[in-house]
């Protein structure tokens, strides 16, 4: 056995044995199980809304030097169950000539690849010769799982804008082709440059084989990863499929009630699944310096808090930087994030190819890594400098008091 029986293995194991003994067969038992592992899901779902929600409240108000929610008791920490009680008490209607089967259906389809997720996400070390435990599934495919499953929020939120014959929620939608694809590459790519380092795709297996937190070793990889992370769960600074300033809560617009809480409950439930999927592919997961070996019940409050200091660096991303035009946003992930990754892609692959030791692999690739952020921010210097001196030609200088260019506009 590669690590000592985890309170999840233990936990199922008695409870398989117990069905057993009441004399139910096999599968009926194995089906209890299952269901006590969805359940679990779906619990963590619903903490994920009410522990996020007032923490976000509460951090971006001290960033704003304000209290944030106060009144809901205490100092404002059950704000999220006064809104579970006003999104309950809420009439839900149906705007007028909207498609009632693809209006009603969006909401129940971004929700459930949401929870479906956390089935690969590792929280714990794994026995090898355990056949059942509450835990993450040990699949050889866990990171295409994640991306598939990813994809259908994109798909639920084109329903969402079509079907409440809205503009302001079709145009919502319809960013959804500029944001969350155009970010999807770019994350695909460092999710690529991890496997080809780790030589699996196993989110299980990633994290074991970590010696060095790939977030020291793979920077370029880490920081793609989270940028097109927060553009694809819609947060600041890339919320232009909500941008309640331009679009009026986007592709949202039309909903309220329970409806509009399962939106909601989706965005928070994939920003903790997000950062927990985070910190098992740059942050070592649960590994803290060997503590999950000395005490594997541990283990999945190692990696609660690092999701937790990844969903903090979010809210500080927000709390700092504001929201940025579309064509920024598309053009982020385009010319910049995809070569970059394209460029880490290669640079990963030579590294394999050139040294199976692990400890060379982390150094060629933290050398690597520091080169192209050096080469990349000398480029974007050099073009920043062209971009000023073709300014000062066309416009001309405003010391001298002359014009160059003095073609008409109507020739030009």
């Amino acid at each position: 056995m590669d690590y000592v029986l985890n309170l999840w293995v233990r936990l199922a194991t008695g409870l398989y044995d117990l069905f057993l003994g009441w004399h139910l067969p096999e599968w009926g038992a194995k089906l209890i199980i299952d269901f006590i592992i969805i359940l679990i899901l779906v619990i963590l779902g619903v903490l994920a809304v009410i522990v996020l929600t007032p923490m976000e409240r509460k951090v971006i108000a001290r960033m704003q030097d304000r209290p944030g929610p106060n009144r809901a008791w205490p100092y404002g920490l059950s704000q999220a169950f006064a809104d579970a009680i006003k999104m309950l008490t809420k009439e839900m209607i149906l705007p007028h000539r909207a498609d009632r089967l693809i209006y009603t259906a969006a909401p129940i389809l971004i929700v459930i690849p949401a929870l479906m997720i956390y089935a690969v996400l590792p929280f714990g070390p794994q026995a090898a010769d355990a056949k059942l435990q509450l835990g993450a599934t040990n699949l050889n495919v866990g990171v295409l799982y994640f991306v598939a499953l990813g994809s259908i929020a994109s798909i639920a939120i084109l329903m969402a804008g079509w079907g409440s014959n809205n503009k302001f929620a079709l145009l919502g939608a319809f960013r959804v082709v500029n944001q969350l694809i155009a970010y999807e590459v770019p994350m695909i790519l460092s999710l690529l440059a991890v496997v080809v380092l780790t030589g699996t795709m196993s989110t299980q297996r990633i994290v074991e084989v970590q010696s060095i937190p790939y977030l020291i070793v793979m920077p370029i990889a880490a920081f793609t990863f989270l940028a097109s992370a927060m553009a694809e769960l819609n947060r600041a600074p890339f919320d232009l499929l909500e941008a309640e300033s331009e679009l009026v809560a986007g592709y949202q617009v039309e909903y309220g009630g329970m409806k509009f809480a399962m939106f909601y409950i989706a965005e928070y439930v994939n920003i903790l699944s997000t950062s927990i999927l985070f910190s098992a592919l740059f942050l070592g997961g649960y590994k803290f310096f060997g503590l999950e070996r000395v005490a594997p019940v541990l283990a999945p409050f190692i990696v609660l808090g690092k999701a937790v200091s990844v969903f903090f660096f979010m809210l500080w991303t927000r709390g700092t930087f504001p929201r940025i035009r579309l064509d920024q946003l598309v053009g982020f992930a385009w010319k910049f994030l995809v070569p970059l990754t394209l460029v880490n892609l290669v640079l990963t692959a030579l590294v394999v190819k050139l040294s199976a030791n692990p400890w060379a692999q982390a150094g060629l690739l933290l050398l690597g890594n520091l080169i192209t952020v050096a080469v990349t921010f000398l480029i974007l210097g050099l073009v920043e400098r062209r971009q000023k001196s073709a300014g000062s030609v066309v416009h001309g200088d405003p010391q001298e008091g002359i014009s160059v260019n003095l073609t008409p506009a109507a020739e030009r």
